[in-house]
């Protein structure tokens, strides 16, 4: 299994599936991700966390935590 945390620099992905339980899985949904949606990753931040991806046509910045409970292909 393959997490959008995993993913490059400049790389896109497509969601697969969304891991995790109620209010987390709900506000991961509410900025777009779900499944299906293509994601680029844009930008890491120096230490690592946030990450930058590009989704829907908008910069959203996701903690690594969450990045990591989306699978992708």
């Amino acid at each position: 299994m393959k997490t959008l945390k995993q993913v490059k620099i400049g790389e896109d992905a497509v969601v697969v599936k969304l891991h995790g339980e109620g209010a987390v899985k709900r506000r991961i949904m509410d900025m777009g991700l779900t499944r299906g949606v293509a994601v680029r990753v844009r930008k890491v931040a120096p230490l690592g966390d946030p990450i930058e991806v590009t989704v829907r046509g908008y910069e959203l910045s996701i903690r690594k935590a969450d990045a990591d409970r989306i699978e992708i292909e």
